[in-house]
């Protein structure tokens, strides 16, 4: 898709889906519980695949591109008493690491093997009843691994206690879903590296039914904020609160403190307003941890690079076992866009800026924030994203939205 040199249209309004976060974490809920119903689900593709593979009876599901669905699945699918599955996914899906999941379930009493490489998918999961209610696992690799752990801990008949081991790696993640637990009657505790699991297992389908309306994505806002950031015109969003659940509403401080994008709440009309102070003076440099939102980070790195801030931001392992390697991705794009950076293993910073090249066409390495993170650059050049189609794992009607705000 080629992005023409574009502007900025001021007070345009969107709206954007359910948060893909909160859609999975209420569809594995919901197939637990079948007293909760959902309003506003996410209409991503990963929602999709992971609502699909809820619903089917096949011994065989395949869930593709989608990691959370691969990662919740393991553990709903361990609890199944008498269903046996082989969960399986893209090319992509069996070189990212589960084997940390696996163990934790494993140690609980899961009968869970590989079908080809050891410590990755596919995997066969013979459903049973699990009788431990104890386990450790390591918090610096995947908050998806613990929060999947603490989707079923309600159901078994002595509840889950987990021990994280190590630095906790999204917690806002974690507590989103404690949150959810709650919202459903489950009582949950969590004091230093400790999780506490009420068990649940006798709330069933007699009990009074709970409706949760999944509010709109934090994740998807922030794409309009770096519009906002680089283009200097506000942008409305409906269907956002404003105060949320999700770890990524970090932006609103972020893109606050760094580029001066104020963010005015409606709450009657469950809009914000995104606006730019027409007199900021930006900052020497961006320093930032973003260990408890690392899927913004792509975002910030290329709306730092338009306005040629200097930036170090560190806290992002988890993006190396991504859709792709993020952070290589990430630095071999912004060379297009005139950045040269340098990266580790959980870190990112700028070294130089300079006058990029004409012609630029940014990769998208299958990763659907690599797409939508490097989409508001049109403001500054003209960009061809060679994949486009990548965005509808997250965020399907994207490119339409996007292209409402531009002239």
């Amino acid at each position: 898709m080629r992005l023409e040199k574009s502007t900025l249209k001021d007070n345009e309004t969107i709206e954007i889906s359910g948060s893909k976060s909160i859609s999975n974490r209420l569809l594995i809920l919901s197939a637990l519980f079948e007293n909760l119903t959902i309003e506003n689900l996410s209409n991503s593709q990963d929602t999709q695949l992971l609502q699909k593979a809820l619903e089917s009876s096949s011994e065989i599901i395949d869930i593709h591109h989608a990691g959370t669905a691969m990662r919740f699945l393991t553990s709903y699918l361990s609890i199944q008493e008498g269903k046996t599955t082989v969960l399986t996914g893209s090319d992509r899906m069996k070189q990212r690491p589960i084997q940390h999941l696996v163990d934790a379930l494993r140690d609980l009493g899961a009968d869970i093997s590989y079908v080809e490489n050891e410590g990755f998918p596919p995997l066969k999961v013979v459903g049973k009843k699990l009788e431990k209610s104890l386990v450790k696992i390591p918090a610096n690799i995947s908050s998806q691994f613990i929060s999947s752990l603490m989707l079923i801990g309600s159901k078994l008949e002595n509840g889950l206690e987990i021990h994280l081991e190590g630095k906790i790696t999204s917690r806002p993640y974690l507590e989103m879903t404690l949150r959810l637990l709650r919202r459903i009657g489950i009582s949950t505790s969590w004091q230093d590296q400790v999780i506490q699991i009420s068990s649940n297992i006798k709330n069933d389908k007699n009990s009074q039914i709970t409706k949760c309306i999944t509010e709109s994505d934090w994740s998807s806002a922030s794409y309009f904020y770096s519009l906002a950031a680089i283009g200097r015109k506000s942008i409305n969003l409906k269907s956002f609160r404003p105060h949320s659940l999700q770890g990524d509403s970090a932006i609103k401080e972020i893109y606050w403190k760094f580029f001066g994008v104020n963010t005015i709440s409606q709450g009657s009309e469950s809009k914000i307003s995104l606006m730019p102070e027409s007199s900021l003076i930006f900052p020497e440099e961006i320093s930032l941890d973003m260990n408890d939102c690392p899927d913004i980070a792509q975002t910030l790195c290329v709306t730092a690079t338009a306005l040629q801030i200097p930036f170090e931001i560190t806290g992002l392992s988890t993006l190396k076992v991504k859709e792709t390697d993020r952070l290589i991705a990430l630095k071999n794009e912004l060379f297009k866009i005139g950045c040269i950076s340098e990266i580790t293993d959980d870190s990112i910073w700028s070294t130089k800026f300079f006058e990029p090249h004409e012609n630029i066409s940014i990769a998208t390495y299958h990763d659907h924030r690599m797409a939508m993170s490097f989409a508001p650059y049109c403001l500054i050049k003209g960009i061809t994203i060679e994949n486009k189609d990548v965005v509808e794992k997250s965020y399907p009607q994207f490119w339409d939205d996007f292209a409402k705000l531009l002239d």
